[in-house]
């Protein structure tokens, strides 16, 4: 037990070091040449617990293990959680059948492509598989990150999918404004773009930078059809928590008695996300005073909770080890490339449909 009498002062002291690992990425995020990439913190963070990993990890008490273990399995499920008061049900309404259609359809046929492509042609591990596609479907970052414990998986394979998502979603940031600058997207007017982006491009941060350059209507689409994808997430980890205790159930027989593994968390973040919802109608009618208060809390929530799952990506960085990524070579690559390019062009031709036909 991470807080056991043996172990308690080594996990508080690693959670923490993660924490001012944390603090440190937060402020770099937070600085204009990074800012204007649209890099999140968490990403930053990764990026210096991979390096803390592969460098200066024997210098550190080996007792702090306990609490950045910590970090990237329980803090995670927390915040995951409390990521739901960025997302209310009225703002899913507000874009329509349209949006939500672009999200379900981008959602679910990129996850089953990543994760066919992944295993069946690349020849991948199923959980590295996953974890990519789960990050090119859903939301980025955060999608493998609550990915990751349904499937149990190993810190390096997370941080190989994080860093795909990195790679791809850069791209995406400056690759979409150009074409729809150049009009290579035949037939989309602003609003139309903003659902393309929305339901295409990988992290919260990268549909922000890329709608809000095309004025208010490109922007809300935009922004409110990415937040349909991340609501998804639920779904998704509780339909793949019942497939995977089915596939293990068939191979391990009857006699196995695997129990049906459900993401509780994930659960708790839809109704989090029904709280948001039933404040955010109270504080529509509410005076503007007790509003203001309101809303000023959430942010506070919602910068708390950015925080901790920056908390939750250093973590996960420091548990990489470069050695173990050998074998998989240039798979990963390979994999989130098509499952990019099919963001792209598949995502093009399904929002033109969904617009044209609905």
């Amino acid at each position: 037990m991470a807080f056991s009498k043996e172990k308690r002062k080594g996990t508080v002291s690693g959670i923490i070091f993660v924490a001012l690992v944390a603090a440190a990425a937060t402020y770099i995020a937070e600085l204009a040449p990074v800012a204007n990439l649209g890099i999140s913190p968490l990403v930053v963070g990764i990026v210096i617990g991979i390096f803390y990993a592969n460098t200066l990890h024997n210098k550190f008490p080996a007792q702090w293990e306990s609490g950045i273990v910590f970090s990237g399995k329980k803090i995670l499920r927390f915040a995951i959680v409390f990521y739901g008061f960025r997302i209310t049900f009225q703002q899913i309404a507000e874009v329509g059948v349209e949006g939500f259609l672009v999200s379900l359809i981008m959602l679910a046929s990129t996850f089953v492509l990543g994760t066919w492509l992944g295993q069946k042609i690349f020849k991948m591990d199923r959980d590295t598989s996953m974890l990519t596609a789960s990050g090119a479907a859903v939301c980025g970052a955060a999608a493998v990150l609550a990915t990751e414990p349904v499937l149990k998986a190993e810190e390096h394979k997370a941080a190989i999918a994080v860093s795909m998502v990195v790679l791809f979603g850069t791209i995406a940031m400056f690759l979409y404004p150009a074409l729809y600058s150049a009009g290579v997207f035949v037939g989309m007017d602003d609003r139309a773009f903003g659902i393309f982006v929305g339901g295409t491009i990988h992290e919260v941060a990268q549909v922000v930078a890329v709608g809000g350059a095309y004025g208010s209507e490109a922007s809300d689409a935009a922004i409110i059809v990415k937040m349909t994808r991340v609501i998804m997430i639920a779904p998704m980890l509780i339909l793949l928590g019942i497939y995977l205790s089915y596939t293990a159930k068939r191979s391990g027989g009857e006699a196995g008695g695997v129990k049906l593994v459900i993401p509780w968390f994930a659960v708790y973040f839809v109704g989090m996300a029904g709280v948001n919802s039933l404040i955010h109608n109270y504080t529509s009618t509410a005076p503007e005073e007790t509003a203001s208060l309101i809303n000023a809390l959430i942010g506070n929530i919602n910068i708390i909770d950015t925080f901790l799952l920056t908390m939750a990506m250093t973590a996960l960085g420091m548990g990489t080890r470069f050695a173990k990524f050998k074998g998989l070579g240039m798979a990963p690559l390979y994999t989130a490339g098509v499952m990019f390019l099919w963001l792209i062009i598949g995502g093009y031709f399904v929002t033109t449909w969904v617009l044209a036909t609905f």
